[in-house]
């Protein structure tokens, strides 16, 4: 937004204006990357300590902590009057995406029946298309206003108080609470969870073998990894994100109005199209309708073709039950093997 740029990066500006500059070059600044840059690196390094302060303090505790996290990052970005704070609530909302991107995934995992789990991790990809679209509408309609930018950047306060509310008045999942020996509390977990009538004894036991035998294996972690048994998790770990982050769609997305008006579009005719765009990422529609426009679609075919043939189905399957699946499957099956050592 003009005074966005006039305000906080005037050379930016200056740059757009000047007739004989090339579209590509015109946000060539240093300043401005380091804010936009700011965000994820601070969400790389959240994301690195972020299984210790899950395991710690637990599912709950580390939702609520990104969410306050996010709550302060909007607040100060939506207050900034230089620079610096815009960079400081940049690395704020960083920081409270990296815990809450591994905390609330792993909360609707555990506490899902194993029938329903992929519905709910699905919803969660859901309702990031659903903040897609909406900020992309938002971007469109305040763009015209001065202080439009202090209400698009600060109204992150809105989702991130709904999260942190919302993840207080929660229970902590049962396997965090096995996890940090809460027995007591996790089987009252496990009631308000499955019902006041279900028998969750059995489910309690189960949880109390598979926290123990993960606490046996994270005390060497990394070498346990690169065990011959844990070679599927290890390859479908790495190469699934590797896929998604090659062909691309990152850069579509957080960078979309920029794209569209360096292959002549205006920038209201940019903004547009950037929602368009968010809400096709909500209806799911197939990446190849762009794809072939902007030349990613191959690795998008190889990321299809991999997952089709090495990751085997997960649904209705219990998470304590999960090493059963690469047993059965046909190529993981020769590293997973109980007869196969180590």
């Amino acid at each position: 937004m003009e005074p966005f740029l006039k305000k906080f990066f005037p050379s930016v500006l200056r740059q757009a204006g000047a007739a004989e500059t090339n579209i590509y070059c015109q946000y060539d600044s240093q300043l401005l990357t380091a804010f936009t840059s700011s965000l994820y690196i601070a969400g790389l390094v959240a994301s690195l300590v972020a299984s210790r302060v899950t395991a710690a303090l637990g599912r709950k505790n580390t939702m609520v902590l990104g969410g306050l996290t996010f709550f302060a990052g909007g607040a100060i970005n939506g207050g900034a009057v230089n620079v610096a704070m815009l960079i400081l609530g940049r690395i704020l909302l960083g920081l409270g995406v990296g815990f809450t991107n591994q905390a609330a995934p792993l909360y609707l995992s555990e506490v899902a029946p194993a029938k329903w789990r992929g519905a709910f991790n699905t919803g969660f990809q859901f309702f990031i298309g659903i903040g897609v679209v909406a900020s992309n509408f938002l971007n469109f309609f305040l763009s015209k206003h001065p202080w439009g930018w202090r209400l698009s950047l600060g109204l992150a306060v809105v989702p991130a108080a709904i999260m942190t509310l919302g993840a207080a008045l929660i229970s902590d999942t049962p396997s965090s609470l096995v996890e940090r020996g809460r027995l007591r509390d996790a089987k009252q977990s496990l009631i308000r969870i499955r019902g006041a009538g279900a028998d969750v004894e059995g489910e309690l036991d189960d949880l109390v073998r598979s926290v123990g035998a993960a606490k046996a294996a994270d005390r060497e972690p990394f070498v346990t990894i690169l065990e011959r048994r844990h070679r599927p998790q290890l390859v479908m770990a790495v190469a699934i994100p590797f896929f998604q982050q090659v062909t691309g769609i990152n850069i579509i997305a957080f960078y979309a109005p920029v794209l569209f008006q360096s292959i002549g579009f205006g920038k209201d005719s940019a903004l547009i199209s950037s929602t368009i765009l968010g809400v096709s990422f909500l209806a799911m529609l197939c990446h190849l309708k762009y794809g072939a426009f902007l030349f990613y679609a191959g690795w998008i075919a190889t990321m299809t073709l991999f997952v089709m043939l090495f990751l085997p189905e997960t649904k209705g399957i219990p998470l304590d039950s999960m090493q059963g699946i690469w047993e059965q499957h046909w190529y993981w099956r020769r590293f997973v093997s109980t007869t196969v050592s180590a």
